[in-house]
């Protein structure tokens, strides 16, 4: 019991969200999407302390389990 009030404003903001929609500023869209060509900022340079670039593997990392052993 009490379920009824719940899933009623559920249907009924359903129902305005589906029925209703906002005014949408199309030249803020335009803008938005015209500017995701090219970004500013250097994602390599955020994540460069966290990289290593030794192409070895060292002697005290783990394993990997999904490598079969060599004969």
């Amino acid at each position: 019991m009490g379920r009824g009030r719940a899933k009623a404003k559920q249907t009924k903001v359903a129902r305005e969200l589906k029925y209703h929609s906002p005014n949408t500023d199309l030249t803020a869209l335009q803008r938005e999407l015209a500017g995701a060509g090219k970004s500013e900022q250097n994602f390599d340079d955020d994540y460069k302390e966290y990289v290593d670039d030794d192409d070895e593997d060292h002697a005290d990392d783990d394993p990997d389990l999904w490598v079969p052993p060599t004969r």
